[in-house]
């Protein structure tokens, strides 16, 4: 695959040279340091994908998006700042990378290129989630990029599953099990057959009925943890 390098920046082209070299797949044929040069450059290079910074001077990278001819190259934006990720997926990007960019999720862009997927598809649904990564939660009315730390509580109702996170909660159409997979990380846990929770914004915790716990949330949310899962929290997070 053809790439074009495309930021104002020398030394971020630079860099991103040197971190495709481990992907010989992929061919720098051209750089630019403006989007107009760039558009200059796309007849003659015919690239296949373009790595596009977003803060440019003049043009930035979504204006650059919007003046492209079809067909249009696959596009990877790699910015220095998180706050554009929602609007990057609604141009339909292959994907967003935050500077300095992490070798491990640029592979992972790249494999998407070679595999792409579907947005629904079970393959995507199995894909784990870190920490520090975002998530795009899709609500009927708008969405929501969000960091995984920021969800707090993921409570079933049939094959749906509402998502609680700082500043809002959407009803996703996932099986709490099937986000659970997704959220395998030590700082969720399963309360109870029907709430996952973040033990992170427990802010209390109680005795309650037949050997359960009651937690409560930062957000003010009680939730209980059935006596099983209670003697599993205790040996977690016991002293």
């Amino acid at each position: 695959m053809k790439a074009l390098l495309i930021d104002d920046e020398r030394m971020a082209r630079r860099e991103m040279r040197r971190l495709l070299e481990a992907h010989p797949e992929i061919e720098v044929v051209g750089e630019a340091d403006s989007g107009h040069a760039a558009l200059s450059l796309l007849p003659t290079l015919k690239p296949d994908i373009l790595f596009l910074d977003i803060q440019m001077p003049e043009m930035d990278g979504f204006e650059f998006v919007n003046a492209m001819g079809e067909p249009s190259p696959q596009v990877i934006f790699c910015t220095a700042y998180d706050a554009h990720a929602l609007r990057a997926f609604e141009v339909n990007a292959v994907g967003y990378l935050l500077k300095p960019v992490d070798p491990a999720r640029l592979a992972a862009v790249i494999q998407k290129l070679h595999d792409p997927a579907p947005p629904d598809s079970e393959e995507q649904e199995e894909t784990l989630l870190r920490e520090n990564d975002r998530v795009l939660l899709k609500g009927e009315q708008r969405s929501w990029f969000v960091p995984v730390r920021s969800i707090y509580l993921l409570q079933s109702e049939g094959n749906y599953t509402h998502v609680f996170f700082e500043g809002g909660k959407v009803l996703l159409p996932r099986s709490l099990g099937t986000l659970e997979q997704r959220l395998n990380l030590p700082m969720f846990f399963r309360a109870n057959r029907a709430q996952l929770i973040n033990t992170r914004a427990i802010t209390d915790v109680t005795e309650w009925f037949s050997g359960g716990l009651q937690a409560t949330l930062a957000s003010g949310d009680k939730v209980e943890i059935s006596r099983r899962q209670a003697a599993l929290f205790r040996k977690q997070k016991g002293l």
